[in-house]
């Protein structure tokens, strides 16, 4: 049996993503082939195909971080699971493809009759953001944050959680995104007309308890200045080095992938050892997951059953078909979504995906 995958075969801008039709993969000792549902499209995708993400994967290599399927079959040693149950998974790479084989221990049940894209949101996009809002900066009723990239996937993912932890919102968004943030609760600060470090003094008098960085480099010092005494930037990303979805030094390559994480310690021990309190927390969902597995099964199953009890909906940007994954990472790189993108097969739902 074939099956379509996207291949990345050098890193560089999307160009470098290929449709390739290959035999379809059999499950090894422990493993369980899933059929994938709906795949997320999101910035460490676009960050690993230029070869600058810690976790970019040699070339050549099929992106995809999150996905959720149906359980297709089983190999060996497999126990406790069923073909046609609805799995999720962050495998980190390779879920832009039909099928992908994955580890038992990898999988975690999802409820059926959920979207599918609005399933696959969760994976990623609010185990990040819950797990720096009560794991990172362990957020407390009444407290004030800033969130930045805030109409974007992660973004409306800690807007939606945040009110549900009764904090007070601001976010930096386009002003094309400032309606959605508004929405959830945000207070928008249009990043390209406003000064933001101002605007929240002048907004929250001493400052904000927490900021939510996932820009990186000098950006995260600049975030800490928007932070009263005692307060937190939790810093999670590195989209600064990105312009236009590219690499703004126009150096696409693995060489350069852990420069950024230099820089990270920098301002870390700079938020301990300078005057004012005002720390600098580091996240990595994929560190905390090797660390502690459970926690990520623990807070993905949480996450899962809000979504059922519709106390959050993940906002969808656009869903491509798999083949147009180029398309998908060009929209994302232009930047200014609102939400997630994400790749699906025909039909949205759960149900109708394992029909």
């Amino acid at each position: 049996m074939k099956h379509t995958r996207i291949i990345v075969t050098h890193y560089g801008g999307p160009d470098a993503l290929r449709v390739v039709e290959e035999e379809c993969p059999e499950p090894k000792n422990g493993e369980v082939r899933v059929r994938v549902l709906a795949a997320g499209v999101s910035l460490p995708d676009v960050m690993a195909r230029e070869g600058i993400h810690p976790e970019t994967p040699l070339v050549p290599y099929t992106p995809g971080w999150d996905l959720v399927g149906v359980v297709d079959r089983l190999g060996d040693g497999v126990s406790e699971i069923e073909p046609g149950q609805i799995v999720a998974a962050m495998p980190i790479s390779g879920a832009y493809a039909e099928f992908v084989c994955l580890p038992q221990r990898e999988l975690v049940p999802v409820p059926s009759g959920l979207d599918a894209a609005e399933a696959v949101s969760l994976v990623l996009n609010y185990i990040t953001a819950y797990q720096m809002l009560h794991r990172s900066a362990k957020v407390k009723p009444g407290e004030r944050v800033l969130i930045h990239g805030a109409s974007g996937g992660v973004g409306t993912a800690l807007l939606q959680l945040g009110r549900l932890a009764g904090l007070e919102m601001y976010g930096t968004c386009s002003s094309r995104g400032a309606l959605a943030v508004s929405e959830l609760g945000g207070v928008p600060i249009d990043y390209r007309n406003q000064d933001y470090v101002k605007e929240i003094h002048r907004l929250a008098s001493e400052g904000v308890d927490a900021v939510f960085d996932g820009i990186g480099g000098t950006h995260i010092w600049r975030s800490r200045k928007a932070l009263r005494p005692g307060g937190r930037v939790v810093a999670y990303g590195l989209t600064g080095s990105l312009r236009g979805g590219r690499l703004a030094s126009g150096r696409s390559g693995r060489r350069d992938r852990f420069s950024g994480i230099a820089i990270f310690a920098l301002y870390i021990a700079g938020g301990w050892l300078l005057p004012g309190r005002k720390r600098v927390v580091p996240y990595s969902i994929q560190t905390l997951k090797r660390l502690r597995p459970a926690l990520f099964r623990q807070d993905l199953i949480a996450l899962l059953d809000l979504l059922q009890q519709k106390k959050i909906k993940p906002l969808i940007a656009q869903r491509f078909p798999l083949a147009e994954a180029r398309q998908a990472q060009e929209l994302l790189g232009k930047g200014g979504v609102i939400g997630k993108i994400v790749l699906v097969r025909n039909g949205s739902s759960l149900e109708s995906g394992a029909a």
